[in-house]
């Protein structure tokens, strides 16, 4: 029994003890460990302050470098405004000594001005007393002379008035002469070049476009097929187009009447339509003129589009390009008014082009300056009026509006746009071919023109010629001298511009001359 519980004991006392051991034998191992620990750990504080101590080195140098180089910028900035400031107050002293010189200048003009007043006063106070000395003289004179001429001063004046202003008419005419002379030796060959090229550059065909109002059939019988049963086609024609039918006598012809002449042609073309279809009857014309509306308004807006590409004047607003188009229906003196308007935008630019103008707004100019013409039968006002309001409405240029207003001369032209359109429409409109007129018109302005130059004193006989463009005046010799057939030939072409309207210029010449006949036996 002792046995055993002698070796429980000693193995427990083995167990202390190896506890005891084991327990030493870690308290060394930990103390070795926390020795080893303490010496890297110490190593490491002193690698550290080292790399510290170097960093702090680095720096420091690196602190005092930059240092040295602000101290190094901040002298020269500081040397550099010094140098600045000096320049400024040199800048300065220099003004203010200029300042003092202008000053004592001043003072000096001021004391010369104070000086010449003086001067002046005294001056202007002799010479009133000398012009109070005058007039007391010239008051004496003048007593003396109307006691002398037995005359008043007034009936004086008249008498020198008079021989003033016959004296000064001839003068006047001599000098009228011989500006003429000297204006047409300048101006004669600059303006005959200037208008020669432009009417070759642009070269437009003698004949000239008409307007028709009469329909071709192919028989007679279509007469009674157009006035219908009744006379209802003929009545429904005319309610559709606003256009009179006229079915007379005439062989094979139906003539069309009505003031506008775009309705007239779609009368026109509604009724060629029906005669060329056969179909003639209330339902077939309305819609033989519906369509034909439409083609016309096409037809229109083509002609517009044509006049404005041709002339090469850029964007136009569409509603101006459809009332252009118009102007193809409308006549002036049998010229069509779009082709006037095309042929005046072409004379324009180049007469603009050859005195450096705007040639691009001169053809704009020039192609719209009729405007009016394509609503004036609809709208009241003449076609200046129309063609002005309808330029605003479209914000058309200045240039524009300019020569719309003054192209008949009844307004001064305020642009030199709008005195070459002016020229071009004289142009366009008297070159041979261009217009015609009825022949009692005609011959009642060749009768209004020779009576104008026959009524002036020492007239002889005046007659117009080359179709009233120019009008020959013969004087009596003994009543009108050379010098003043120039006065005369100016007086009449005055009264021709107030009195008479025509289109293009009309020449005059006075024709003075003397002759002795004798005869012998």
């Amino acid at each position: 029994m002792n046995e055993p519980l002698i070796l429980i004991v000693s193995g427990l006392l083995l167990l202390i003890m190896g506890i005891v051991i084991g327990v030493i034998v870690r308290a060394l191992l930990i103390e070795r460990g926390f020795d080893k620990a303490q010496s890297q750990a110490k190593k490491v504080i002193e690698d550290a302050e080292k790399q510290a101590e170097k960093t702090k080195k680095q720096t420091i140098f690196e602190t005092k470098q930059e240092v040295h180089n602000l101290r190094v910028e901040t002298d020269k900035d500081i040397k550099e405004r010094k140098k600045e400031i000096s320049t400024q107050e040199n800048k300065l002293f220099e003004r203010e000594k200029i300042l003092d010189n202008r000053a004592m200048n001043l003072e000096r003009r001021e004391s010369n001005i104070d000086r010449k007043e003086e001067s002046i006063e005294q001056k202007k106070t002799a010479l009133e007393e000398n012009e109070s000395k005058l007039e007391r003289l010239i008051e004496e004179q003048n007593k003396r002379l109307q006691e002398i001429a037995q005359t008043t001063v007034e009936e004086a004046k008249e008498i020198i008035f008079k021989r003033v202003e016959a004296e000064m008419e001839k003068e006047i005419a001599q000098f009228i002469k011989d500006e003429e002379d000297k204006a047409k030796m300048e101006v004669d060959k600059k303006s005959q070049h200037l208008l020669a090229s432009a009417m070759q550059k642009y070269a437009q065909d003698v004949t000239s476009e008409r307007t028709v109002s009469v329909v071709n059939l192919p028989n007679d019988d279509m007469k009674g097929r157009i006035i219908g049963r009744e006379g209802r086609n003929i009545r429904t024609i005319e309610a559709l187009t606003g256009v009179d039918l006229i079915i007379d006598d005439t062989p094979e012809a139906v003539v069309l009447s009505g003031f506008d002449p775009i309705r007239r042609e779609i009368a026109k073309r509604s009724l060629e339509a029906l005669v060329s279809d056969g179909r003639i009857h209330p339902g077939r014309i309305e819609e033989v003129v519906e369509k034909m509306r439409e083609d016309v308004d096409r037809f229109i807006r083509d002609k517009g589009e044509e006049a404005v590409f041709e002339v090469g004047i850029g964007k136009v607003h569409p509603d101006l390009v459809k009332l252009l188009g118009r102007l193809h229906f409308r006549t002036s003196y049998g010229q069509n008014v779009l082709r006037h308007c095309v042929e005046c935008a072409f004379i324009a630019g180049k007469l603009a082009a050859e005195i450096g103008e705007d040639e691009i707004l001169t053809r704009r100019a020039a192609l719209l300056h009729d405007i009016g013409k394509a609503v004036d039968h609809e709208i009241e006002g003449s076609h200046v009026e129309i063609g002005i309001n309808i330029a605003q409405r479209y914000n058309e240029p200045k240039a524009v509006l300019d020569a719309i207003k003054s192209h008949h001369g009844e307004v001064e032209a305020e642009t030199v746009v709008a005195v070459l359109v002016a020229a071009s429409d004289a142009l366009s409109a008297a070159r041979p071919g261009a217009r015609s007129e009825s022949l009692d018109n005609y011959i009642k302005r060749l009768e209004q023109l020779e009576t104008l130059s026959s009524k002036h004193e020492g007239v002889e006989q005046a007659y117009a010629i080359q179709a009233g463009r120019e009008v020959r005046v013969l004087v009596k010799p003994d009543q009108v001298d050379d010098v003043s057939a120039h006065k005369l030939a100016r007086d009449i072409k005055k009264e021709i511009e107030e009195q008479m309207s025509y289109p293009g210029t009309i020449k005059v010449t006075v024709i003075r001359e003397t002759r002795a006949q004798d005869v012998a036996k």
